[in-house]
């Protein structure tokens, strides 16, 4: 039965790839967080080079919802945009999402409103990994069915910690290969 097929389908694509649980909403997650916003460096490491992977991994973030956003869109689950910014597994994740929506006649439409922070850097790792915790809306982004446009059972959206991870890959572009959201963290 097609209801109950796309019943299952996460709010938005991040909840693709589920991590641990996180507290709170855009602020203190338990991890050191800097007065701007941004996370703390550890000592032995370049503060430049922290704000520049800070900086970098919230670029891809932004990337990420946006060519996600594009590809559920267009229902295309091979868009060039995907892979600019993602890695595996969460690609692999996003786009299987998009084409079981497509091929349920399913599709997104509306905004996510996001305001991610950094919570933690972690340059000594490999590879070297940002974590970011965001307080996503998906009150706007609805999945409904194409041919008449009503919104699919199950799949009404709200404001829930968002966390995602990027990492830096041998190229040095950082994807964002990890992401889900907590629906049992309203904020």
């Amino acid at each position: 039965m097609r209801v109950r097929q796309l019943a299952g389908f996460p709010i938005f694509l991040l909840v693709v790839g589920a991590l641990g649980a996180s507290t709170g909403c855009g602020g203190d997650s338990g991890s050191a967080a800097a007065p701007g916003g941004g996370a703390e460096a550890a000592s032995s490491v370049d503060p430049r080079a922290a704000a520049e992977a800070e900086k970098s991994a919230l670029a891809a973030y932004a990337g990420y919802l946006a060519a996600s956003r594009k590809a559920e869109l267009a229902a295309d689950p091979h868009d060039p945009g995907l892979r600019k910014y993602l890695g595996d597994p969460l690609l692999t994740r996003v786009r299987i999402a998009i084409r079981d929506a497509k091929e349920h006649g399913a599709m997104r439409t509306g905004n996510i409103v996001s305001d991610p922070v950094v919570t933690e850097v972690s340059l000594d790792a490999v590879p070297a990994t940002v974590s970011i915790q965001d307080c996503i809306d998906t009150t706007g982004y609805k999945l409904i069915y194409q041919r008449d446009r009503s919104v699919v059972p199950g799949s009404v959206g709200g404001r829930y910690v968002a966390t995602a991870t990027a990492s830096r890959y041998p190229d040095g572009r950082w994807l964002v290969n990890e992401s889900g959201v907590h629906k049992d963290q309203p904020c």
